[in-house]
């Protein structure tokens, strides 16, 4: 390692190199390969008219000689390298958080450089003292958070604030992925139920008796209806009429809730509470918003494939899902099984609201059609 390196690091040369640059790429190369690269640099550095500082140099032997001991955390390493003084903060006082340099997309990326150059104008005109953040001064460095924090919430020039930007950039790809997921799950729900040799059919009648019992649930206050009424968006819009349709929305609701729950139920304050016991809806729908697509699929698929009369506890069903053939593999542990079955143990209690499961949590032929039927509806929502 030497100047040449760090100046094809950076993408400049020697003279125009920031204290940011220097340490990015030392950090780049075994921290034992740096530490005796370090006196060359400097002296290097000294010669092409851009010394840095003394603090500067001194806080890069140090942390360099931690992260040989194994002594230095990820935490201390990015603290110094913030200390440059044009290092964005990872996370900021208000948990702006940027996304890891390789998982950012063209938004954020822009954003972070943009911010970068911002600090880089304001270490040069004085206003950033990276000698002060490298020698730890509380006030310095609150100032620094300050700062980035003012940037993130100030429009640019084109009327874009940075923090937005960047936060609705995760929110697409966030949404572009589970999409992704939703339509890979619903094509495999086709196939599975496309190769059962026997069809799950309606039974009229019980689905008629659900629905009379499911309209008088649904207009009592309290859980577990308004956890029922969130599940399906009833407390946006009206009930429907048609029994089936009624049936087949909480069901579906159940698999992906279509909302939260009432603001009159003070949910946010309860969350902000972090000394407080979660109440039964917000274990709830914590539990339903956690279940991951292939869970679903491999729980429906297998109740289905063994049709009414299987036992559909939440046991049996962690078990069935960490046996099933119709999502990836992967080494189950008897935490992963525990897990699952927690998850799932509110979405059976739900389940046998709607008849989809007896009182001894046995499939019901009303289960039987309805369960492939729900996850059709929830995972087809956004077409």
């Amino acid at each position: 390692m030497d100047l040449d390196y760090v100046c094809a690091h950076a993408g400049r040369p020697a003279a125009s190199l920031t204290r940011r640059d220097v340490a990015r790429a030392l950090l780049a190369v075994p921290s034992g390969v740096a530490l005796v690269a370090l006196p060359d640099l400097r002296r290097a550095l000294m010669a092409a008219g851009n010394p840095l500082s003394l603090p500067f140099w001194e806080s890069a032997r140090t942390t360099l000689g931690s992260i040989e001991s194994g002594a230095a955390t990820v935490g201390d390493v990015q603290r110094w390298v913030e200390s440059t003084g044009s290092e964005p903060i990872l996370m900021t006082p208000s948990y702006f958080v940027w996304p890891e340099e390789d998982e950012r997309g063209p938004v954020a990326g822009e954003m972070f450089d943009l911010l970068v150059a911002y600090l880089e104008e304001r270490v040069r005109s004085g206003e950033i003292d990276p000698d002060a953040l490298a020698t730890g001064d509380h006030g310095v460095r609150r100032a620094y958070e300050e700062l980035q924090e003012r940037w993130l919430s100030t429009p640019l020039p084109d009327g874009r604030v940075p923090g937005f930007a960047v936060s609705d950039e995760q929110d697409e790809e966030l949404f572009a992925a589970w999409d992704e997921e939703e339509a890979l799950a619903l094509s495999e729900l086709h196939r599975i139920m496309g190769e059962l040799g026997k069809k799950p059919e309606l039974p009229a009648a019980d689905l008629v008796r659900a629905g009379a019992r499911l309209r008088e649930l649904l207009d009592r206050p309290g859980f577990p209806a308004n956890v029922l009424r969130a599940c399906a968006g009833f407390d946006e819009q009206p009930m429907p009429d048609d029994d089936m349709e009624l049936w087949l929305a909480v069901a579906a609701g159940i698999a992906g809730p279509v909302s939260d729950l009432s603001e009159e139920t003070d949910l946010l304050e309860e969350f902000a509470d972090l000394d407080g016991e979660l109440s039964d809806e917000d274990t709830v729908l914590a539990n339903l918003c956690a279940i991951q697509h292939a869970d679903w699929l491999a729980a429906v698929a297998a109740l289905v494939r063994l049709g009414p009369g299987v036992l559909a506890s939440p046991e049996r069903i962690a078990r069935l899902i960490s046996e099933s053939e119709d999502i990836d593999a992967y080494d189950e542990t008897p935490d992963d099984l525990d897990a699952t079955e927690v998850l799932f143990g509110p979405v059976v209690s739900l389940w046998a609201r709607l008849g989809i499961v007896d009182e001894d949590g046995v499939l019901t032929p009303l289960g039987w059609w309805g369960l492939p039927a729900a996850l059709e509806r929830a995972w087809s929502a956004a077409d």
